[in-house]
Parts: C-alpha cells; sequence; structure tokens
C-alpha cells in the first residue's frame, strides 16, 4: 500500500494542538444534520478554521480509519475533489469515550453550468486510474483493509478473479446474513445464481478503484460549483459496480451517463448486469432496515436465475 494515511490522536485537545497551536480553541459547535451512523458537528476555531467533525462510541473508530483510508486513495489519484482530511482519534472525554474524525469543512456552492458532465469525466478518470499505484503488487480486486458498507462489515480480501470476490466477499455474506427471510425456493435460487456467476458477469478489461456506494447523498457541490466525493465504501473492483449504482435510487441527469460512456465507453450488455451489481446493495438495505427490500432482492433473483 502506498497511501500516507493522516495521523492519528488519543484526545481532540492534542489533536487541535498539535495541528492549529497552543493557543487554538473552539469558539463555537454546531450540531449538524446528515447521516444516520455518526454524529456530526461544525467546529469554529479561534484561529478562523472551520471543521467538520464526525464522532462515534470509542468502540467504533473503525467507522473513521475505513473512511479514511477510501478518501485517501481516491484523492491519491488526483481525479476527483474528496474533502481534506486533517486527522482521526479517539477521546476519553469528561462524560464517556468517543472517536472522531476531522474534516476541513466544505461550504456548499453552486454547481456550475455544466457541472454534471465534469463530474462524469473525473469519475471516468478515477475508474481509469491505475490500480496498481495504489496497492502494489499481488491480486488486482480487493483493498488494503476492510471497510463498511452503511454500519455493516465489507470484507476486502484480496482476490485474483472480480467474478470470485464479488460472490464471495459481496453476494454471499449478504444472503448469509438475510437467510432468515428466504424460503428453501428461494435458497435453491440463491445457489444456482451463486454457482453460476460466471454466465451473467464478466472481468473487467481493467480493474477501478470504486466509490463503493455511490448514491446522490454522497455526492455534494463543492469548491469551484464541481463534484465532490464524500462517504466512501472503496475497493477495486468493476467500475459498472459505481455505475449501477448510481442508477439504483432514482440515478443521475442524462448527460451524467452521456459525459461518462464517452469518457470511459462501457463495456457490451451494461444494462443486462446492472441489476445484478445492485443486488449487493439492495441486501445490505434487506440486513439493515428490513422486509421493505425482500421484495426487490426476489424479484433480481428471479430476474436472473427464476
Amino acid at each position: 500500500m502506498k497511501i500516507n494515511l493522516p495521523p492519528h490522536y488519543t484526545s481532540l485537545a492534542q489533536a487541535l494542538v498539535s495541528l492549529f497551536g497552543n493557543s487554538v480553541a473552539i469558539t463555537q459547535t454546531d450540531r449538524l444534520s446528515g447521516g444516520d451512523i455518526n454524529k456530526a458537528y461544525g467546529l469554529t476555531l479561534n484561529t478562523g478554521d472551520h471543521i467538520f467533525m464526525k464522532a462515534n462510541a470509542k468502540a467504533n473508530s473503525d467507522f473513521f480509519t475505513a473512511e479514511v483510508a477510501g478518501l485517501s486513495a481516491i484523492e491519491f489519484t488526483n481525479t476527483i475533489k474528496t474533502p481534506q482530511i486533517i486527522c482521526t482519534g479517539t477521546d476519553d472525554g469528561e462524560d464517556v469515550g468517543y472517536s472522531f474524525l476531522l474534516l476541513k469543512f466544505i461550504k456548499s456552492e453552486n454547481p456550475k453550468e455544466d457541472y454534471w458532465e465534469t463530474f462524469a469525466r473525473e469519475l471516468a478518470a478515477l475508474h481509469k486510474y491505475d490500480t496498481k499505484k495504489i496497492m502494489g503488487s499481488g491480486p488486482d480486486f480487493g483493498f488494503f483493509q476492510d471497510n463498511f458498507i452503511g454500519s455493516r462489515p465489507q470484507k476486502n480480501t484480496r482476490t485474483e478473479s472480480w467474478i470470485s470476490f464479488f460472490r464471495d466477499f459481496r453476494l454471499m455474506p449478504q444472503f448469509k446474513s438475510a437467510d432468515s427471510y428466504f424460503t428453501p425456493e428461494d435458497r435453491i435460487k440463491i445457489t444456482k445464481l451463486l454457482d453460476n456467476l460466471d454466465e451473467f458477469l464478466i472481468e473487467p478489461k481493467n480493474p477501478s478503484l470504486l466509490h463503493g456506494d455511490l448514491w446522490s447523498g454522497n455526492v455534494i457541490c463543492g469548491p469551484e460549483g464541481k463534484a465532490m466525493l464524500i462517504d466512501p465504501a472503496s475497493y477495486i473492483g468493476h467500475a459498472e459496480v459505481d455505475l449501477a449504482m448510481t442508477e439504483l435510487f432514482g440515478g443521475f441527469p442524462e448527460e451524467f451517463y452521456s459525459a461518462y460512456k464517452e469518457a470511459n465507453p462501457l463495456e457490451p450488455d451494461y444494462e443486462n448486469r446492472r441489476d445484478l451489481y445492485n443486488l449487493y446493495q439492495l441486501l445490505n438495505h434487506l440486513n439493515l432496515f428490513g422486509p421493505t427490500y425482500l421484495g426487490p432482492v426476489l424479484s433480481i433473483i428471479d430476474e436472473y436465475v427464476g
């Protein structure tokens, strides 16, 4: 792994003093909305700096080290912007311990006229980046550490085959967790799907660094009116995974897809694989939020092996 990760501190006070000087003080703390996993705050310092802080239980510090790994990998490619990482840390606090992630505060701006086209071209550049520069030698698919998809663990064991990786470390764990929702007939179809995954998916021409959770809520408009990626669940896989998820919950405007396909032409029959990639996300939602998502999951299973 060739990426330099930011510092980790054993208290928020230590982090602020180390980064902003001995006279630093927080002059204002604003609780921010958004997100259902972490608490979010805007911190204003007497130095004039504005910081975005995520906080969670101390035991959940892995959420932040995983997020930093994904943001750092995307930043390393110099293709598309992410929030500037300041540091991670844990703090025993006065009442209860917590973990934290500090990022530079992003002031939302109005999107520039070609916002979606620029976003598409930058995402295409991310997907075309040489992943060996990130991962070094070794199997092509996976990541240098495990992370999370939402609040659920996501294994990223490095694997030679993309299809094997998607079966063993994406679909299978989700199916196992959701097993109580399925009938014996469903389980027969699931086994058939997993055993014959190579009939439906293809190995990519080139591995791609993925955002991994690319829906509209994880894209913000930042400086210069350009898109920035937040809250990644990154790993090395097939670029179609990111593109498929952009279509799962409403989709992006047509100009985004046209510009993306021009910059990074899709392999034939992408539409036939799209729902299978989104099956992973729907299974994760089933495991997180319950049976509302069972119907869409069963529908996709039937689409391929019904």
